[in-house]
């Protein structure tokens, strides 16, 4: 089965610090393929417990779209099991210079431990066993951060991580599955806040119509106004079929490709 599971839906340091939603970031398996992306905090301990279990060891790639610490505290220990300790180098390591380069998050004994590592940039392509993507455009956040297309046989997929919401950011991406990270509910320090509110994402969702869409990274205001009563009235605004994830779901793409 091709499917998306959520190891945390937690965005935002507040949410995150007091676990309020797990933070462990997503699991793709698409055309047999396995890939991490964002292995924040909890990561490894979410692949323990999922049901069934998860093993890191069958893992091709991790992808890393930006170096803060809820998306990259569990790099390193996924790598090591990705890898088996580096008894086993395997896998491919995707992720922006800055979170290998001065100051990585990514230590570096552990970089020698993946089969292969590719810096994300703006307007490249990349491929790993069955699965290619591609990350169309820079994101405005704190530090060098990626959205994501990903492409396996027919099906197309889009992760729209952390941002600030820009004008025409939506034509960046073109998924049937579009993956929202939608921290604030409404983004009330424009010039501070380099988030997405649930006002882009109804916006976003309305424009591009992909056959569902799936709101996670979820910051205070957005836990205080009940994810599911937002993805709720954004599906009655948009005719989109709209979900708001939650800790260990999992979402099974085939039934929207039938």
């Amino acid at each position: 089965m091709n499917s998306i599971k959520f190891l945390g839906t937690a965005g935002a340091r507040f949410v995150v610090m007091k676990q309020l939603r797990a933070s462990g970031g997503i699991w793709l398996t698409l055309n047999d393929t396995q890939i991490l992306i964002d292995p924040g905090p909890g990561a490894l301990v979410k692949c323990s417990t999922s049901r069934p279990k998860l093993e890191p060891s069958t893992l091709d790639a991790i992808i890393l779209t930006h170096r803060h610490l809820d998306h990259s505290a569990d790099i390193n220990i996924m790598i090591e099991a990705m890898t088996q300790g580096g008894f086993k180098p395997k896998g491919y390591l995707f992720a922006p210079e800055d979170a290998l380069s001065e100051d990585p998050v990514v230590f570096k004994y552990l970089q020698g431990f993946v089969e292969k590592i590719e810096f994300l940039k703006e307007g490249k392509s990349y491929s790993v066993k069955n699965v290619s993507f591609n990350t169309p455009k820079r994101h405005i956040h704190g530090v060098e951060t990626y959205g994501l297309n990903v492409i396996s046989s027919n099906i197309k997929l889009s992760f729209i991580t952390d941002t600030r919401y820009f004008e025409g950011l939506e034509t960046y991406y073109n998924g049937d599955i579009l993956i929202l990270n939608v921290v604030v509910y409404e983004n009330i320090f424009q010039s501070k806040i380099d988030h997405l509110s649930r006002g882009n994402a109804e916006k976003i969702i309305s424009i591009l119509k992909p056959r569902a869409a799936i709101l996670t990274h979820f910051g205070m205001t957005m836990i205080k106004a009940k994810p599911w009563e937002v993805a709720a009235k954004i599906q009655e605004s948009s005719g989109v079929t709209v979900i708001a994830a939650r800790d260990g779901m999992k979402f099974n793409i085939d039934e929207y490709y039938q």
